[in-house]
C-alpha cells in the first residue's frame, strides 16, 4: 500500500532487522492491518533472543510483541526471564502487567500489581502505568491503585476492589471519586457506613473545589437514602444549595419542578436549560 514498506525491503528486515527495526515494523503492519506479516514478526520475535537475555534486551523484545499485538507472545518472552529484587523487578513486573493487561488477563495483571506493591496497597497510587499512546506523542497513564481495582471488579471481588481504593492516602478530586467508587462496590454495607464514606468524599470534593464530584455525589446519597427507604430531606437540601452556588440549572430544575409552589423558578430554569445551540444558549457566539 502506498506509504508502507516494500516487500522486498520488508523481508529483509524480518531477516536480519535488529529489535527496534522489528518494532517500526510491527506498528507499521497494525496500522496498515497486514496480517501476514504481523505473523511473520510475531514468529520472528520469539526467537531473535532465546534465553538468556539481560532484562533491557528481554523488555524491548517483548515490548516489540506488544506493538505486533501479541501480548501472550510477549508474556512467554518474559517468563524466560527471572528478575532480581528492586529496580529490575519492578521494570519486569511492570512490563508483565502490560502484556497481561493487552491479553486482558485480569488474574495475572491483578497479580502483578499486588506484587508491585509489595503489601503496601497505598504504593501504587505512586506508580503511573503507561496505557497508550496518544496521536500528540504523549504517554496516557493511570495510577497502578485504580488499575488494580479494575482488575479485582472484573474477576468480580467488589469488596476487595473497594478496600484497595480505600487504601489510597492522595487528597483532594482523587480521593473523593475513589470514596465514590467504593460506596458503588461496597453494596453489602450497613447504610450508616456508606453515607459516612460518602460524607468524606464530599470532604475531600470541598476542599479541592471539585463542584461536579461532589453534585455527583449529593446525588449518589440522596438514591442511596431513598432506596434503603429513609428520608433524603438532608441530601435534597444540599443538593439545591449546593446547585445554585455551580450556577447547576438541571439539578435544581430537576428538585424544584416537583414542587407546585416553585412554578415560576422552574420556568426560569427550563428557560436556561434550553437548547445550546438556540439563541441565548451557551453553545452560540459571544458578543
Amino acid at each position: 500500500m502506498p506509504g508502507s514498506t516494500p516487500e522486498t525491503q520488508f523481508q529483509q528486515e524480518l531477516l536480519t532487522g535488529d529489535l527496534p527495526t522489528l518494532n517500526r515494523a510491527c506498528a507499521e503492519a497494525v496500522r496498515f492491518d497486514f496480517t501476514t506479516r504481523l505473523r511473520l514478526l510475531q514468529e520472528r520475535l520469539l526467537a531473535i533472543a532465546p534465553a538468556p537475555q539481560p532484562l533491557p534486551v528481554v523488555l524491548v523484545n517483548a515490548n516489540a510483541l506488544l506493538s505486533c499485538k501479541a501480548p501472550d507472545a510477549a508474556l512467554i518472552v518474559l517468563n524466560r526471564f527471572s528478575p532480581q529484587q528492586g529496580q529490575e523487578r519492578q521494570q519486569w513486573l511492570v512490563q508483565r502487567w502490560r502484556a497481561a493487561y493487552a491479553g486482558l488477563h485480569h488474574q495475572l495483571a491483578a497479580e502483578s500489581l499486588e506484587l508491585l506493591a509489595a503489601g503496601g496497597l497505598a504504593s501504587l497510587e505512586t506508580i503511573a502505568l503507561p496505557l497508550q499512546l496518544r496521536e500528540t506523542g504523549t504517554l496516557a497513564t493511570r495510577p497502578a491503585l485504580d488499575m488494580y481495582a479494575d482488575h479485582l471488579e472484573v474477576l468480580g471481588r467488589r469488596q476487595e476492589a473497594a478496600a484497595a481504593l480505600l487504601a489510597g492516602q492522595m487528597p483532594g478530586q482523587l480521593a473523593a471519586e475513589r470514596l465514590q467508587r467504593a460506596v458503588a462496590l461496597f453494596e453489602a454495607l450497613p447504610l450508616e457506613q456508606r453515607d459516612a464514606l460518602i460524607e468524606r468524599a464530599l470532604d475531600q470534593a470541598a476542599a479541592a473545589q471539585a463542584w461536579g464530584v461532589a453534585l455527583a455525589l449529593l446525588e449518589d446519597q440522596r438514591r442511596l437514602m431513598e432506596q434503603a427507604g429513609g428520608s433524603s430531606e438532608r441530601a435534597n437540601g444540599r443538593l439545591l444549595v449546593l446547585s445554585q452556588r455551580v450556577d447547576d440549572a438541571y439539578s435544581e430544575w430537576q428538585l424544584r419542578r416537583q414542587d407546585s409552589q416553585q412554578g415560576a423558578r422552574t420556568a426560569q430554569l427550563q428557560q436556561q436549560l434550553r437548547s445550546p445551540r438556540a439563541p441565548g444558549g451557551h453553545a452560540t457566539s459571544q458578543p
